[in-house]
């Protein structure tokens, strides 16, 4: 029953109707709490009556309220009063792209710059996990400022575009879209979202975002003539002419339009997505550079006919009688010159059921990517793509690898695993361990040598291609504060290579330059996290940017200013997902804009249990004693630092804890409650502080000390004595303080140790150590001396202990979630681990703490990756040198 004017959905007023739709009415009304007028949508009962449905749809509604973006129409809130489900959203004042194109074609530059603005909407949809799947000119609205687009990714989530018919067509797809007052109704012909629907749609096949492109191509091509690019008088008919012709070519309907809009509308509208543009970012830049170039970016129909009839001697001669003779070279230079090959961006899809990929490694004859991706369950294993292909191939047994680099014919990938050196062809033969490589990580495959680095306080070690004695590759230069090398890449010739060197106190790593024989090296840079180099350019990362700058490496010098070839690289475990090969393909994985990680529930057997709160950037999680609140670390806008925020799980609310302008990381809470620990960089390195978790009150610097960077990782049962880790000279040292006195090392070597926690009793201390070669859990004496226990057996980091003290919980190499039973009082005795279930969890730029056990360890709090198209897809760029050349 319609809503009279007067009637209150909670805080909000009716006024007026704005329409109807396939979805429920539309009203103006009044928000009586903050005084502003807001369209509510009212839905249909078949909603209201099917709690899944309903969940699924909230669930949406979440993630479509956080697409903050000029050009989309902002989603305020989602309500139920009594039986009615309802919408609140931005008020739109304007009118509907349909009810302009009423009026005929749009002109050319209107047609570029609102489609550049829908483009724009829609790659922020994209980015953050969301298709629209109902794009028409009917859910574009044309205000003062621009296009808004509205009903993003609804549909999908009521479920209402899932009814198939008898003919595999989506039944309820074919309705009106909730915002549409009025349908598009034309005499003999179907309407409504069926235009726009794509081929896979047509066909009842899963779709992705590219459908999203198909429609916007359609969208774009009815802006330009005034026309529908699909027609039919019958269904039938018009399901033959999407699946099976072409548009009539806008050059021929429109000759004054560019040839590149028609280029990429044709691209928008190829029936296999496969073959399709690839992403609405593309889209995006293709119009704003036809919309730059304007009668440069491609020449108009009518003029390129009549050059037809016209001889190239002719031309010159014309030009020459004009102009002289200096015009008659210049003409010939144009006419006949070679065009530079053309840069093209596209998108790398995992496929399959990769859930989250990292780590993309280009082959160096730029054929292949090789990547670490993770199924739902968080199994994560080597995949293989073929640039060529859209299907990525699984390299069973590699689960316990990190990260894998190619050998330099581009026919082996090469890992380390447990302190061994894997070789695996692409031929589909088994993987052979052939060199140790006691510590090692991540490495690079040269003429002679393979090197490759250890932890943060190692330099570059190397073993020879065909196996052998390891041999050391670098030294540290103490007398500029070197703690370690790391991230090694060879150079063309196999003898020369780039490395990275993390000196003591810096926010940044300098570049080197090493050769293969000699320990010395000598800076050629900085970097945010590692350095390759290709095709006369050297790639690294600055503030969130992936950079390129000339660099010669002979004389190891940069030259020319640093390009930026995106302004969002991400960064996984500090380091930015990018790789380049020999003959100019680039691949990087970009970050969102939106949110990056999801707060959620699991059990002891993986169940997720639901999420803890929206989706966010959420980097890092510890609950309260009392399992009542959370300490989370959250990204601010753009990414790079973040602040410490507390939620309270049981009102559901999230509030600041720290507001000043450097990164704040690592949040510890007391025994009570009452008072949270973490590190702050405020004073240039990271130092411990305090503050009271209520956020009121003053706040105390916790740690004085001369030297390296510290934070901590436990407090005390009786609240006396902190644990901490320090980063000094050489790796991770841990410290105990009793607060207001002075920190007194408790276990410093030439090894990182980390993260230790107190048992619950305060006898114990568990921890982690890279003393055997890889990461594993130790216990020891919290009084010191007494001896030493290892807890885990296949690899083990970020321990937690029970509250009862009878169990220690981590998480293994494979990334397993595994419990410890153990014997804790006056003596300690481990049992046999159990690994609980495979994790998902989100990566971060520090070694924080991800997952939190309950005091029971019967439940898991945990930050994982969103999923969706911005977790499962790498951004590929080919013949770049070009574009760097038009930016210089």
């Amino acid at each position: 029953m319609p809503l009279a004017p007067g009637s209150k959905l909670g805080p909000y007023e009716v006024s007026t109707p704005l329409g109807a739709g396939g979805m429920g009415e539309v009203y103006r009304a009044r928000d009586s709490r903050l005084g502003r007028d807001v369209a509510i949508k009212v839905l249909p009962d078949s909603l209201a009556n099917d709690p899944e449905v309903r969940a699924r749809f909230e669930r949406e509604a979440r993630t479509v309220s956080s697409l903050n973006h000029p050009n989309i129409c902002t989603l305020f809130d989602v309500g139920r009063e009594g039986d009615t489900n309802f919408l609140v959203m931005e008020l739109i004042e304007g009118e509907t792209l349909a009810d302009r194109l009423q009026r005929g074609a749009l002109p050319t530059e209107q047609v570029l710059a609102l489609g550049s603005q829908i483009s724009d909407a829609l790659d922020r949809a994209h980015r953050a996990g969301v298709i629209h799947r109902d794009l028409k000119p009917g859910n574009v609205m044309l205000t003062r400022s621009g296009a808004k687009l509205m009903d993003f990714g609804l549909a999908r989530a009521t479920g209402m575009v899932g009814t198939k018919s008898s003919s595999g067509v989506t039944v309820a797809g074919l309705t009106q879209s909730p915002t549409v007052a009025a349908p598009l109704t034309a005499e003999g012909t179907i309407v409504g979202t069926f235009q726009y629907m794509s081929p896979e749609q047509l066909e009842g096949r899963e779709v992705d975002a590219r459908s999203d492109l198909w429609a916007l191509g359609c969208v774009l091509y009815e802006m330009a003539t005034g026309r529908r690019a699909f027609e039919g008088k019958s269904q039938a008919s018009l399901i033959g002419a999407i699946m099976n012709t072409e548009p009539t070519p806008l050059s021929q309907l429109v000759p004054a339009s560019p040839p590149a809009l028609d280029r990429l509308v044709r691209a928008c509208l190829a029936k296999d997505p496969d073959e399709r543009i690839q992403t609405a970012h593309d889209v995006k830049l293709q119009l704003r550079w036809t919309q730059e170039g304007g009668s440069q970016s491609g020449v108009p129909a009518p003029v390129a006919a009549g050059r037809k009839g016209v001889s190239t001697g002719a031309m010159l001669a014309m030009i020459a009688s004009v102009v002289g003779g200096v015009a008659v070279i210049a003409a010939d230079r144009l006419l006949f010159r070679t065009p530079p090959p053309a840069v093209i961006r596209f998108a790398v899809s995992a496929g399959g059921s990769i859930a989250s990929v990292r780590w993309p490694m280009v082959s160096p004859n730029g054929r292949f990517v090789a990547f670490m991706g993770s199924d739902s369950t968080g199994a994560s294993q080597i995949y293989v793509r073929p640039l060529d292909s859209m299907e990525a191939r699984p390299l069973p047994g590699t689960g316990r690898t990190q990260r894998p680099f190619w050998s330099s014919d581009s026919r082996t990938l090469v890992y380390i695993v447990s302190g061994k050196m894997y070789r695996l062809p692409l031929n589909g033969a088994a993987p052979v361990a052939f060199a140790d490589a006691p510590g090692g990580s991540d490495g690079s495959w040269g003429k002679e040598y393979i090197i490759y680095d250890g932890s943060g306080a190692d330099t570059i070690r190397g073993v020879p291609v065909n196996g052998g004695k390891v041999i050391p590759i670098t030294r540290l230069d103490r007398s500029r504060g070197e703690i370690g090398h790391a991230w090694p890449s060879f150079l063309p010739d196999g003898k020369h290579f780039l490395f990275i060197a993390n000196d003591r106190g810096s926010q940044v790593s300098t570049i080197k330059l090493g050769r293969i024989g000699s320990l010395e090296s000598r800076p050629v840079g900085q970097t945010d996290s590692r350095a390759l180099f290709a095709n006369g350019y050297l790639f690294y990362t600055a503030a969130g940017n992936l950079l390129a700058q000339r660099f010669d490496p002979g004389s190891g010098k940069t030259s020319g200013e640093a390009v930026p070839i995106t302004d969002h690289i991400m960064m996984s475990r500090v380091v930015g997902d990018f790789a380049v090969s020999r003959n100019g393909v680039l691949i990087f994985r970009e970050s969102t804009a939106g949110p990056q990680t999801r707060l959620v529930w699991a059990d002891r057997a993986g169940r997720m249990l639901g999420d803890a709160g929206p989706p966010g950037q959420y980097d890092e999680v510890r609950l309260s004693p009392d399992g009542r609140r959370a300490a989370l670390r959250i990204y601010r806008t753009g990414g790079g630092a973040a602040d410490i925020w507390v939620r309270d799980l049981v009102r559901n609310t999230t509030s600041r804890l720290t507001f000043d302008s450097s990164d704040h990381v690592w949040p510890v809470w007391t025994p009570d409650g009452s008072r949270l620990a973490y590190a702050s960089n405020r004073s240039g390195e990271f130092r411990t502080y305090i503050r009271a978790s209520s956020g009121v009150g003053g706040e105390d610097s916790l740690i004085h000390m001369d030297s390296g960077q510290d934070g901590p990782t436990d407090w005390s049962s009786d609240g006396r004595t902190i644990a901490l880790s320090r980063n000094a000279t050489t790796a991770w040292d841990m410290l105990l303080q009793t607060p207001g006195g002075k920190p007194e090392p408790f276990i410093a070597t030439q090894f990182s140790e980390r993260m230790a926690r107190f048992s619950p009793n305060g006898r114990w201390l568990a921890y982690a150590s890279n003393e055997s070669g890889r990461h594993e859990v130790y216990v020891v004496p919290a009084a010191g001396g007494g001896g030493k226990w290892q807890v885990s057996t296949q690899g083990g980091d970020d321990p937690f202990w029970r509250a009862d003290g009878k169990e220690i919980l981590y998480i293994a190499a494979d990334r397993s979630i595994t419990a410890v039973p153990v014997e804790a009082g006056e003596s300690f005795e481990p049992g046999t681990p159990q690994p609980l279930f495979r994790a998902e969890i989100a990566e971060g730029p520090f070694t924080g703490t991800r997952w939190c056990p309950t005091a029971d360890g019967q439940r898991f709090l945990m930050v994982v990756p969103t999923g969706g198209p911005g977790g499962t897809t790498f951004t590929a760029v080919t013949n770049w040198p070009t574009e760097l050349r038009k930016k210089r």
